[in-house]
Parts: C-alpha cells; sequence; structure tokens
C-alpha cells in the first residue's frame, strides 16, 4: 500500500543562514572592527581554535547571504515559514575573549534583524545569537533580541562552557519574563569537545553533534535548568530525536542512585520532564527508524522538522518528502512534527 504525502504546510524549525563577512563587520563596535577588516574575513570572525592569530591586519601574513533566496528555497517543500540560524555562529563558543564574543553576538543580531529577517510577508525569521562567556551580557542580548523581532535565541551547544551552571540562571529568568524560546544548537566542528580526538572529519562530524547536545542537555537536566525555569521553552537542535528516550533511562538510572546527593533541585526522574505538551522540544531526522516508537513514548508536539539548509549535511528538499510519505508515522504525528511542534516552540499562529 502506497502511503499518500500528507498536505501539512511546514515551519522549517532550523535553517541557516550564510553571514555575509563583509556587511557584518560594519556592525561591528570598535576595535573588534579593526582587527576583522581582512580579506579572510569569514576565518577571522570566528576562528575555528578560539584564537585570533592574526589580529585582523595587525599581524596578517598571507591569503580567507537574504530573505529573497529563502523564499525561494521555502517553495521548493513547499514550506510557511522558516526560522534561521547562524553558519558562522554556530561555533561562537569557541570565541574565548568575552568581550570580543559579546561583540560578535550583538553584530550578528544587529546585520540579521536590518538585512535578512526584512521579509515582508514575515515568513523568514530568525535567532539572536547568545555569549555565553558573560551570562548577564546575554540577559542583556535576549531583551535586546525580542525588540528585534526575533522569534528566539541560540546558545552554542560547543566550547568550554556547561549550560546548566547556574550563571546562566539570568538569561533564562530573562526568557521566562519575555517568554521567549531558548534554543541550544550543535556546531559539528572537528574542534568540539570528545571530537577532537580523531583523525578524520568524517569521524568527529558523526560525533560531535550528539555529544554536544548530550552534554549540555546533561548539564541543564541535573543542574536542575527544567526545574527552575518551567515556563521556558528549550530546545535541543541538530542531533536527531531518537537518541531521547535511551539517554533518558540512562539518566534515569543515574538519578535513582545518586540524585537525592548530585542533583537535588530534581523532584522526578529525568524522564519526567520530557513529556507531551512540554517544555522541552528536540528536532529530528527524516530518516530515523525509530522516529514513530520515539514519538510514541515523548510525544508529537515536542519534536520539530528542522531542514538544516543550505548545509551540505542536510537533504532539504528530499528530507520534507519523506516525511510526509513515511507510512509508519501517524497524520497527527506528522503534522506536530512538520507545523504543530515548531509553532508552540516559536508561539507562532
Amino acid at each position: 500500500m502506497v502511503a499518500t504525502r500528507t498536505q501539512v504546510l511546514a515551519i522549517d524549525c532550523d535553517g541557516h543562514i550564510e553571514e555575509n563577512s563583509a556587511r557584518l563587520v560594519e556592525y561591528m563596535e570598535e576595535p573588534f572592527r579593526e582587527f576583522r577588516t581582512t580579506s579572510n574575513i569569514s576565518a577571522t570572525l570566528v576562528p575555528l581554535d578560539g584564537h585570533d592569530r592574526n589580529l585582523g591586519e595587525r599581524l596578517y601574513r598571507g591569503d580567507a547571504r537574504n530573505a529573497a533566496e529563502w523564499v525561494a528555497a521555502m517553495a521548493k517543500g513547499p514550506m510557511e515559514r522558516v526560522v534561521v540560524f547562524p553558519t558562522l555562529g554556530l561555533f561562537s563558543g569557541f570565541v574565548k575573549d568575552p568581550d570580543y564574543q559579546s561583540a560578535l553576538c550583538r553584530a550578528y543580531n544587529s546585520w540579521l534583524a536590518a538585512e535578512v529577517c526584512n521579509d515582508p510577508q514575515d515568513r523568514v525569521l530568525g535567532v539572536g545569537l547568545m555569549p555565553v562567556h558573560d551570562a548577564d551580557a546575554a540577559a542583556a542580548e535576549l531583551h535586546r533580541s525580542k525588540e528585534l523581532g526575533m522569534a528566539g535565541v541560540m546558545l552554542p551547544a560547543d566550547g568550554t562552557h556547561l549550560l546548566g551552571d547556574k550563571r546562566f540562571d539570568a538569561l533564562y529568568q530573562a526568557a521566562a519574563e519575555r517568554d521567549f524560546p531558548v534554543a541550544i544548537h550543535a556546531s559539528g566542528s572537528s574542534n568540539a569537545p570528545g571530537a577532537e580526538v580523531f583523525p578524520k572529519f568524517i569521524q568527529a562530524h558523526a560525533v560531535a553533534p550528539p555529544y554536544g547536545i548530550l552534554r549540555q542537555f546533561t548539564s541543564m537536566m541535573f543542574e536542575g535548568t527544567f526545574e527552575k525555569f518551567p515556563t521556558v521553552r528549550f530546545a535541543f537542535l541538530e542531533a536527531g530525536v531518537t537518541w531521547v528516550p535511551w539517554w533518558l533511562d540512562r539518566l534515569n538510572e543515574e538519578y535513582e542512585n545518586r540524585g537525592a546527593v548530585d542533583a537535588p533541585l530534581l523532584n522526578g526522574p529525568p524522564s519526567s520532564y520530557v513529556k507531551p505538551g512540554g517544555n522541552i522540544f528536540f528536532s529530528c531526522e527524516a530518516e530515523e527508524r525509530l522516529l514513530g516508537a520515539v514519538l510514541d513514548l515523548i510525544g508529537e508536539d515536542i519534536v520539530m522538522y528542522a531542514s538544516d539548509f543550505p548545509h551540505w549535511d542536510g537533504s532539504y528538499p528530499d528530507s520534507l518528502h519523506t516525511l510526509q510519505a513515511r507510512s509508519d508515522i501517524t497524520e497527527s504525528q506528522k503534522h506536530g512534527i512538520l507545523r504543530g511542534a515548531a509553532a508552540r516552540f516559536y508561539g507562532l499562529d
């Protein structure tokens, strides 16, 4: 029996924008603008190992996109709306200088609001990029992102930070006050913790996104973030969703043995925090074989479709068509994945 394709008009919870580095630099504050006006702008905006060796042109020794294009891409699905995340900005967690990291986030957010999220039909939405070294600066930038018309904010999963640390409570409190969703997004960098030991990129890239997401999910769970901020909607992106029941089982076992001592803020097992109608969301991959079973376990209104377009490891529009045609997922579940969950997470419709 051939499955018929559902006609749900999708909302993409996680597309990407390719930064116009030359324009983004124009939004940078001094002295950082001076350091990054170089022929190798993309490399110096977000140095992947956390160091700006050249200080722009001062020590330079050698030779390194918009709403209309996204609207055209959405027609291939078709999709109704997209929420775009950065590309270079995914690696911002590796920037070691707190002042530069905050300046980079402010510049990116100003550029995104002014030059990308300007579709008159409001179909291309953005998320504000948050710094992770200065939690007070992050809280201030969250408020500014809301005023700029963003759909939410993003915290990079990768770097030396742990998002359950209580210093991030100021940011999460701001999110609660503004009813603003918070997405944690992995970078897939070979420099990410746990991936740096591999000799080939194929190995590092296979490990980096899930480990970055599991690491932050674990930190936030056991440090009580979801207990302290039950009204904040959190999403974990770029690692699929079929890891969730397995990982929750592991966390439940740890909680049973050591929770009273090591996770005293929790009022129940970790699995009790991931539920239908809850505030913890995940993106999925179209070809995850256990997707139907996972939806049965954790609910259909917390799992979202992500195109990952235009990145090399995404397959949009094929991924959207694959999900629409799957016969092991109910029509109600498809609506949840393709539209309902993202609309609820971002406060759309």
